[in-house]
C-alpha cells in the first residue's frame, strides 16, 4: 500500500496501488489512508525492576528531558504506583505506558497479571539497570503466553562505562560484552532473547537503533510508520530511516492533493490543494527533528549552542515551515525569503495543470525535492551537534 515513491511512478500506477479506476474515489481513498497513518494507535508497555530507569527511558523515547512538561517523573525510588499513560508530544497516537515496578516489596505477580490488560499493548519492553531477575523472566513468559512480543532492555550503560573508564587497560567493547553475557545468563531459560544495551541520555550510542529495528519487524506497516515518525533523531542512521518512511508517503500526499481535479468538464484545470502539501511538509518537519523542542533537546544532550544547530538550517522550505508554524525560537533563525505557500506556488510554477497526470508528476517532484532539502538540513544539524555516524 505504501511502497517506495519511485521517481518514475505515474498517475495510473498510483490509482492501481489503491485498487481504483475512478480518480475521484482514489483521491478520497488517499486522504483516508493518510488520515489513518496519522491516527493509528501504537501502545508500548514499559515495565521492570524498581529504579531501573523506566521513566527516563519513556522520556527519551518521546524526545523529552526528565524536567520537561509532561515528562514521566524520575527518581531512585518507585515513582509509578499504577499504570500511567504518556503520549508523544507531537504524535499523540503513540503512547508509552509506565507499569508499576516488578521489584517493589509489595509486588504480587498474580495480581499484577490479573490487573494488566495485555490486549491494550502492542509491545512490551522489560527494563533492568543491573541483571534481569526472576520477576522479569516470569513476566516475559506470561507475555509470550498471550502471544505478545517482549524486549529486554538493559539501561544505564553510560553509568557502567563511566564507573570503569579510568581503570587500567579499560576497553569499552569488553565491558559491553561482559554486561551482555551477564544479562543473557539470567534469561537463558527463555531461549536466546536479545538484550539491548541503552543509555537513555544518549540514544545515539549502543543498541537503541537495533532495538528500533527489532520493534519495526514485529509491527504492522501502519504502526511502523507511527513508531519511526515519533522517534527522536539521535543519529544519521535514524535520519536515514525516517527519510525512507517519509518517501513512502509522497505518492499518497501527491494524489490526495488533487482538489476537484477530475470532474470531466472540458478545459477545467486541475487544481492542487496546497493544504495537503503543507500538512505533509509539517509532518516531515516534526519527524525529522527540525522543530524547536527537538533542537533544544539535541543542543542540551550534545552540549552545543542552540544557535549553532539552528544556523545549519538553510533551505528556504525548511525555514518557511518554521515561519509557518509561528515558532519564536530562543535564538533567531534566518527569515525565509518567501512564505511556504509562495514557495510551493513557485515550485509548482502554477497551481493549475492541464491534466491529472501532469499535476501528480509535478507534485511528486516538488515533495521529493522538499524532503531532500529538509533531510540535508537535518544532516547538517546533526554534524553541527557532533553526530557524524
Amino acid at each position: 500500500m505504501t511502497e517506495d515513491s519511485s521517481a518514475d511512478l505515474h498517475f495510473s500506477g498510483a490509482l492501481e496501488r489503491l485498487g481504483e479506476c475512478d480518480a475521484n474515489v482514489a483521491i478520497a481513498k488517499a486522504k483516508e489512508k493518510l488520515d489513518n497513518l496519522d491516527s493509528v494507535a501504537l501502545n508500548i508497555a514499559v515495565t521492570g525492576e524498581t529504579g531501573a530507569g523506566k521513566s527516563a527511558f519513556i522520556n527519551a523515547f518521546r524526545g523529552l528531558n526528565d524536567d520537561d512538561d509532561n515528562s514521566a517523573p524520575t527518581g531512585i525510588t518507585e515513582t509509578t504506583k499504577q499504570v500511567t499513560m504518556y503520549t508523544h508530544p507531537s504524535k499523540p497516537n503513540v503512547r508509552l505506558w509506565d507499569l508499576p515496578g516488578t521489584g517493589m516489596p509489595n509486588f504480587k505477580a498474580n495480581r499484577f497479571l490479573k490487573e494488566m490488560k495485555f490486549e491494550t499493548f502492542d509491545l512490551f519492553i522489560i527494563i533492568s539497570s543491573e541483571r534481569f531477575k526472576e520477576n522479569d523472566v516470569f513476566l516475559a513468559k506470561e507475555i509470550e503466553k498471550k502471544q505478545k512480543r517482549f524486549y529486554f532492555v538493559r539501561t544505564k550503560i553510560d553509568n557502567d562505562i563511566r564507573s570503569v573508564a579510568k581503570t587500567k587497560n579499560f576497553d569499552e567493547q569488553k565491558v559491553l560484552c561482559t554486561i551482555r553475557e551477564d544479562c543473557h545468563r539470567n534469561v537463558k531459560e527463555l531461549g536466546n532473547p536479545k538484550v539491548f544495551l541503552i543509555s537513555s541520555y544518549d540514544l545515539g550510542k549502543y543498541d537503541f537503533q537495533d532495538l528500533v529495528d527489532a520493534l519495526e519487524l514485529d509491527l504492522s506497516e501502519n504502526k511502523r510508520f507511527a513508531l519511526v515518525q515519533s522517534l527522536p533523531v539521535c543519529s544519521l542512521a535514524m535520519l536515514e530511516k525516517k527519510k525512507k518512511v517519509m518517501e513512502k508517503l509522497i505518492w499518497l500526499a501527491a494524489l490526495a492533493s488533487g482538489l476537484g481535479a477530475f470532474i470531466p468538464v472540458p478545459l477545467l484545470p486541475v487544481v492542487v490543494d496546497k493544504m495537503v502539501l503543507t500538512t505533509y511538509l509539517v509532518h516531515c518537519h516534526y519527524a525529522l527533528g527540525l522543530n524547536e523542542n527537538s533542537l533544544i533537546k539535541l543542543s542540551e544532550t550534545m552540549n552545543k549552542p542552540l544557535s549553532q544547530l539552528k544556523s545549519a538550517i538553510k533551505s528556504p522550505l525548511a525555514l518557511a515551515v518554521i515561519d509557518k508554524l509561528a515558532i519564536r525560537p530562543r535564538t533567531s533563525v534566518a527569515k525565509p525569503v518567501k512564505s511556504l505557500e509562495d514557495l510551493l506556488d513557485s515550485k509548482l510554477l502554477v497551481t493549475n495543470f492541464v491534466n491529472a497526470s501532469e499535476a501528480f508528476k509535478s507534485t511528486c517532484t516538488v515533495l521529493r525535492g522538499a524532503l531532500n532539502d529538509m533531510i540535508n538540513d537535518m544532516r547538517q544539524v546533526l554534524q553541527a551537534a557532533g553526530l557524524n555516524e
